[in-house]
């Protein structure tokens, strides 16, 4: 399994739309925590993470995503995940991340639905 990870940051309007490319470990989570901070920080409370190209995240990974969920939900804001591969859903699903975010099938769907 490759160790790089990449993200690819753009906005649509209000909503910050970050796409993974690769496994969502530590350094993964760090990486997406770090252009999340970025974007908070310059007051974005909207956010996607299409993870279409992240078909395996660990317990870590998840843990951070959970923290950035918690962080969005205390601002009032939204976080969305769309393109999941099926086994990243259901570990959303079984470690309730699903009941605060929304899931949805494809980015253009979720850009419809957030907007």
């Amino acid at each position: 399994m490759s160790e790089s990870f990449e993200i690819e940051v753009k906005q649509h309007q209000a909503l910050w739309i970050f796409t993974t490319h690769g496994y969502i470990n530590n350094q993964g989570g760090d990486v997406i925590k770090e252009k999340y901070d970025e974007s908070y920080n310059g007051g974005a409370r909207k956010f996607l993470l299409n993870l279409a190209d992240s078909k395996i995240i660990n317990s870590i990974g998840v843990s951070i995503l959970i923290e950035i969920l918690e962080k969005t939900i205390e601002a009032a804001g939204e976080l969305a995940f769309c393109n999941c591969a099926p086994i990243v859903e259901k570990t959303f699903t079984i470690m309730g991340i699903t009941r605060y975010a929304k899931i949805y099938r494809t980015e253009e769907d979720a850009v419809k639905a957030m907007s």
